[in-house]
């Protein structure tokens, strides 16, 4: 299924001071994981901030999401509640505009988004950092069939989904093939402003 992505008309000139990091890869890439032991390592940092997406799908233990259902969805969607809302693999996703608040506080948001709304973003924010997370197709193929979330459509399918890299271009690249420790320390250089290389 294509992606699709709306923003909020929001601001011109772009809202900051904060930073927007943005997390970018296929499934199975392990950006959820990255994410979560980069949370876990900010627990005591409030200047970075974790918001939790909407999505019209349950939460697992890998994604920690507020599950709504479509109808819910569209409601907030149509009230305005969502800074950047978008659709991939038959689910909607959203982040609040509580996100604005933050950034304009002087806050990171670290959030994980489809590449799809990484040029909206970059037009609405004063400062986006995009690292993409990926893994070889054998490491993504494997992680796919054992998280075997049927919700999320045919495995096959995910791992041809083609998505032009060249109109969302990465500033950081973390190729996710060692210890998950190794990487999200290096995520957590990028959210710290610290460069990525150890």
């Amino acid at each position: 299924m294509s992606e699709a992505a709306t923003m909020t008309q929001d601001a011109a000139g772009g809202i900051g001071p904060g930073r927007l990091v943005l997390v970018v890869g296929p499934s199975g890439a392990g950006k959820d994981t990255l994410l979560r032991l980069a949370r876990a390592a900010s627990v005591d940092d409030p200047s970075v901030v974790f918001p939790r997406r909407v999505v019209t799908r349950e939460s697992s233990a890998d994604e920690d999401n507020i599950a709504v259902t479509f109808d819910e969805f569209r409601r907030a969607r149509e009230h305005g509640d969502f800074a950047v809302h978008w659709e991939a693999h038959g689910h909607f996703y959203a982040l609040s505009t509580g996100i604005d608040d933050d950034i304009r506080a002087g806050r990171t948001v670290v959030v994980n988004v489809s590449r799809t709304v990484i040029s909206a973003l970059r037009q609405t924010y004063a400062n986006v950092v995009v690292v993409a997370v990926t893994a070889p197709p054998e490491v993504l193929a494997a992680r796919l069939a054992a998280r075997a979330r049927h919700s999320d459509g045919n495995i096959a399918e995910r791992l041809t989904r083609n998505v032009d890299e060249a109109s969302a271009p990465a500033d950081v690249t973390i190729l996710n093939a060692g210890t998950a420790d190794y990487h999200s320390r290096q995520l957590l250089r990028v959210i710290r402003n610290q460069g990525w290389q150890e």
